[in-house]
């Protein structure tokens, strides 16, 4: 092996150590990304109970139907979100 090529590989090898080394996750993205996650499901669920907490305060009697129906419906939504999340 010529020692010009031996050179030249272990040194495109440095380089991509160094790249590989900067574009490592740290800490601090890794708890971003996973309260990215967290929030991306529990405001669908909580904007759906308040939301059908409002539909059926408007309503005479009292009822839980718009409630229940749209905190199950965020429920759904949330998951998709980080769903769709991760799969980015």
């Amino acid at each position: 092996m010529n020692p010009l090529t031996l050179k030249i590989r272990i040194e495109e090898q440095i380089k991509r150590m160094k790249q590989a080394e900067r574009l490592r996750p740290t800490l601090l993205s890794q708890t971003v990304y996973i309260s990215t996650l967290g929030l991306v499901m529990v405001f669908p669920i909580i904007g759906g109970a308040y939301l059908g907490n409002w539909i059926d305060s408007l309503i005479a009697g009292y009822s839980m139907r718009w409630t229940l129906t749209l905190l199950l419906s965020g429920v759904v939504v949330g998951f998709f979100n980080v769903y769709f999340l991760i799969k980015e």
